[in-house]
């Protein structure tokens, strides 16, 4: 389980870094997105990998080992909401632009 996360992790954040490299504001985008999802699997995944376990501790005497971490499910959750924001505010943006330069790439010197 841990060796496909980290592979699924890696192969996001090797192919966000690429596109964000591309020349043209919807990669770039699409790349952004890549990388965030990478950042939120892998900070999901420092809240320890467990199976049918529960994210609250529910005694004084209970062990912390069986159970999951939440905060870094909160975390991820609001990384989420905040990316979505981010991609349509990106989006407005690259829009903007595409109407005032007429063409789409990051530096301008589009075709």
């Amino acid at each position: 389980m841990e060796l496909t996360l980290a592979i699924a992790i890696g192969v996001l954040a090797a192919s966000g870094v690429y596109l964000l490299l591309r020349p043209r504001t919807f990669q770039v985008i699409v790349g952004l997105s890549l990388v965030s999802y990478a950042v939120n699997l892998f900070i999901l995944a420092m809240g320890r990998l467990r199976m049918d376990a529960a994210p609250i501790l529910s005694g004084s005497d209970a062990n912390p080992a069986d159970y999951t971490d939440p905060v870094p499910q909160a975390l991820v959750l609001t990384a989420i909401v905040i990316g979505f924001a981010m991609t349509a505010l990106f989006l407005v943006v690259m829009l903007a632009a595409r109407g005032v330069t007429g063409n789409d790439h990051v530096d301008g010197k589009g075709n």
